[in-house]
């Protein structure tokens, strides 16, 4: 199998990309070197994370004429923050987003979630009750403005993020450039089986984020299942002398799915590469997916009257109120 998926311009993408939500400035540099110098070609970013700075430096000392690798070696995503929607603000964020990267395009450009907040420099606009402001912008024209990037030859490729199997359909009804990617939250207990089908009968590349499960959140619910010691995937671990991080990131491969798992450790961004030198059976793949629960770890929440409830749930374009 290869290590890349082909998106529908053509380009590869590497099946296995370093993650960096969460990741600290102060430790996001080192871990983007570490991953380039392990063999990484794909690294996943967003404005929202707060650190795009920081990896820009580590592209700037890795990447050029002079450097170990050449800009195109090197696959890089960001994303537009919920902040941005409005067609007028969209090239604006983008700039902002190369300019820290210190690149001059990116290989791929999401819309990060399909419902925009409120206009401005706050990236958590919220009423005195704490409740967000809520903008209602439509994504087809941030969509619009987003093709608009792609003819200025500032990104290559652009696609979504969050987006449920409705408003894949509402892009594509209204896409002069077609959405190459959706970005969804996927591991074994949420194996978006129904959406991947969309997506490919569609020609999109899904990429998985959390595919881990998100074990360091900081808002873990102590009842939540803990992918990292499901027993039938540390059965394959121990037949296969791989950790459960690898057998998990391998199943997603094969299932065609680009994964992006995020670590700030060395010892972490090392293995979880090490997944193209087996194959898991076909069986084996099947059990895994079997696991599905259609378990959510990653669903902003907000405390209302003591209960905590999906924060956005209520706005129009939030996208997990459909099936899939």
């Amino acid at each position: 199998m290869n290590d890349f998926a082909v998106l529908n311009t053509g380009r590869k993408m590497p099946f296995l990309g370093l993650g960096t939500w969460k990741s600290e400035p102060g430790k996001v540099k080192k871990a983007v070197m570490w991953a380039l110098e392990a063999g990484y070609r794909h690294i996943d970013c967003a404005a929202i994370y707060g650190n795009e700075v920081e990896i820009g430096e580590a592209l700037q000392e890795t990447l050029g004429p002079d450097k170990p690798l050449r800009r195109e070696d090197v696959f890089i995503t960001s994303k537009l923050w919920n902040t941005h929607h409005h067609p007028d603000d969209v090239e604006p964020a983008l700039l902002k987003t190369l300019r820290d990267l210190k690149l001059e395009y990116l290989d791929l450009y999401l819309i990060h979630w399909p419902h925009a907040f409120q206009r401005g420099d706050n990236a958590f606009p919220k009423h005195e009750d704490g409740s967000l402001l809520y903008d209602y912008t439509d994504y087809k024209l941030t969509w619009a403005a987003m093709e608009k990037l792609v003819e200025k030859g500032l990104v290559r490729s652009i696609g979504l993020s969050n987006f449920n199997s409705r408003q894949i359909d509402d892009i594509l009804a209204v896409a002069n450039i077609k959405p190459t990617v959706l970005q969804v939250e996927s591991h074994p207990y949420l194996a978006q089986e129904e959406l991947l089908t969309h997506c490919r009968d569609r020609g999109l590349v899904m990429t998985a984020y959390s595919p881990l499960g998100s074990p360091d959140r900081a808002w873990k619910d102590p009842d939540e299942p803990v992918l990292l010691q499901e027993p039938v995937i540390g059965l394959l671990a121990e037949k296969y002398k791989k950790s459960v991080a690898q057998i998990i990131l391998r199943w997603q491969i094969q299932r065609g799915v680009v994964t992006i798992p995020k670590s700030v450790t060395e010892c972490r961004i090392k293995e979880n590469i090490q997944v193209f030198d087996f194959t898991l059976e076909a069986e084996e793949v099947k059990s895994i997916t079997a696991l599905n629960r259609g378990w959510r770890y990653i669903v902003p929440m907000i405390e209302v009257e003591g209960r905590r409830v999906p924060r956005d749930a209520g706005h129009p374009h939030y996208p997990f109120n459909d099936p899939y």
